[in-house]
């Protein structure tokens, strides 16, 4: 467990300082969508293998749900980059992340908030904690797909 919380935190770094330069990094709009989408896709794999026991499926194991955690707490922070002006389209970006971009960055914070509480609650081993937490990370993603993706 030592190995992956000294990789998680050594990510971490590395993404806050590889962040600053991101825009940097794409060198065409098609290539900042495939970045957004492959952290968005793993965002969505790591909160989908703890959706079983959050539903009581599948018994409670705090260190696999710890370890998801981890893991999503620096992928919540890495899809953002990836939102550069002239990659919007053939996507499923509303333009309203780049007319809006107080707002979206409001629902990244939001969101960001909702992971750090799900960690709180992980690092805690409660599981009642852990759900709730889970269930708001849920609706924070909900609330910025209803209002910067277009439904398909």
């Amino acid at each position: 467990m030592k190995k992956l919380s000294l990789l998680v935190v050594t990510a971490t770094l590395a993404s806050s300082l590889w962040m600053g330069s991101a825009h940097a990094q794409f060198a065409k709009p098609e290539d900042a969508v495939k970045y957004r989408q492959s952290a968005l896709q793993l965002i969505a794999s790591h909160f989908g293998r703890m959706q079983p026991v959050m539903k009581g499926q599948v018994p409670y194991d705090a260190a696999a749900i710890k370890a998801n955690v981890e893991l999503l707490k620096t992928l919540s922070t890495l899809p953002w980059a990836g939102f550069v002006e002239g990659s919007q389209a053939g996507t499923s970006a509303k333009p309203e992340i780049w007319t809006d971009a107080a707002g979206f960055k409001a629902a990244q914070a939001k969101f960001e908030g909702a992971v750090d509480k799900l960690s709180v609650a992980a690092n805690a081993g409660d599981l009642d904690r852990v759900r709730a937490a889970f269930g708001d990370v849920g609706a924070s993603c909900k609330a910025c797909h209803d209002s910067y993706r277009v439904k398909k």
